[in-house]
């Protein structure tokens, strides 16, 4: 990624799904204007889903995906259609492209369900409409990937369909006022990337920027000169949550203290739920697994949170399986754990976070977060919470 570019999870997802030969990767040439996805009239050239991060106007920084064809066959066929249906999970506007020539088919009805159940915004695209025998019905969107026909048309509406979907969410800047100052804490360890600060960071800076509020970074190892110095001027204190311990003993209780980990619970996930499953870890038994899953992947360093850390920390509650997952992975089966404790999700686009903990919850399994959880182990969490108002 570069320094100037939109970060993925921070994107609207666009999904182009339907069947073989329905002209889905054309289709999505044609709407970014590059060229993408691999073009054939050979079934089935689309093997994996596609991602492409890029400025589509007048959307603005999205990533579009060009999905397998959901009429495959045979048993490597059915598992390019899984890999496409899963692509739904992180899906925010989904483009239904039929072959005008075929019309509309089963598979493209299964599809459909599933955008409306997942209550997913979607538009149904009839493409090759420049060589349709058949009468194209009203509702939907007569195009051609090749004359050109309806391809502004198809992106003025995906434009309108993500606008509706917008919300402002602050990460921080709605805990303070214009002109506060919020000190952040960003340890800087064997684990840290060298050179740049990890995305959360990043990204909670640039929120607290566009508010007119004064982000204030410091080390660990500096934070109580530093508070001496501003006194009360700081009127927040954000730590990486593997500092909690230490700088919860280093600021004053009169200051509002949090973690960018337990920001992001809220931020892209469910605040309320994933705090709730926390107390889970007080009713944990020998031989209960536990699922510590992480969106994103990065070589594993001597330390690391997710795989070294919390799992030594857990060990003081008692003797449990650990599975891991990371990326794109994540359990199909999450009902065998007694408990999940995913990551802050600050790689994952918000549908696809909040699909993982819908996952969790319908399988009855309590799910929660990185941060809250190494708040709670060392004593934190009531204090780390009372900052946004969640009791």
């Amino acid at each position: 990624m570069g320094l100037n570019e939109t970060p993925s999870g921070e994107r609207k997802h666009i999904a182009f799904f339907g069947c073989r030969n329905a002209g889905k990767s054309s289709l999505l040439n044609a709407v970014t204007g590059q060229d993408m996805a691999i073009v054939s009239d050979v079934k089935g050239t689309t093997t994996d889903p596609v991602y492409k991060a890029m400025e589509l106007l007048p959307a603005g920084p999205v990533v579009v995906i060009d999905t397998p064809g959901l009429d495959d066959e045979g048993e490597l066929g059915e598992m390019r259609v899984k890999s496409a249906m899963k692509v739904l999970k992180k899906t925010d506007l989904a483009v239904i492209v039929i072959d005008a020539a075929a019309g509309f088919r089963e598979e493209d009805a299964l599809v459909l369900d599933w955008v409306q159940h997942d209550n997913i915004p979607y538009v149904i695209v009839y493409n090759k409409a420049d060589i349709a025998q058949g009468t194209i019905p009203d509702s939907v969107m007569a195009v051609s990937a090749i004359t050109g026909q309806g391809i502004f048309a198809l992106k003025e509406k995906i434009a309108a369909l993500l606008k509706t979907e917008e919300e402002a969410r602050p990460i921080a800047s709605d805990l303070v006022k214009g002109g506060d100052m919020v000190v952040l804490v960003v340890p800087i360890d064997k684990a840290a990337p060298k050179g740049r600060l990890i995305l959360p960071q990043q990204q909670t800076i640039r929120d607290l920027l566009d508010h007119g509020i004064v982000p204030v970074v410091v080390r660990d190892t500096e934070l109580e000169s530093v508070l001496k110095r501003l006194g009360s001027e700081v009127k927040l204190v954000i730590t990486d949550s593997q500092a909690f311990k230490k700088v919860g003993d280093i600021v004053p209780e009169e200051i509002p203290l949090t973690s960018f980990s337990i920001l992001f619970s809220r931020y892209k996930g469910e605040l309320k739920k994933q705090l709730e499953a926390v107390d889970t870890i007080d009713k944990l038994k020998d031989g209960d697994r536990i699922l510590i899953a992480e969106g994103c992947t990065h070589h594993r360093q001597c330390g690391d949170i997710g795989t070294e850390k919390i799992p030594k920390m857990l060990s003081k509650y008692g003797k449990f399986e650990i599975d891991f997952t990371s990326g794109q992975t994540f359990s199909e089966d999450p009902g065998k754990y007694r408990l999940i404790i995913h990551c802050g999700g600050c790689m994952l686009n918000e549908k696809e976070m909040k699909s993982r903990i819908a996952m969790a919850d319908e399988a009855g399994v309590p799910i929660t977060n990185y941060g809250m959880v190494i708040a709670k182990m060392t004593g934190m969490l009531d204090r780390s919470i009372k900052p946004l108002g969640v009791k």
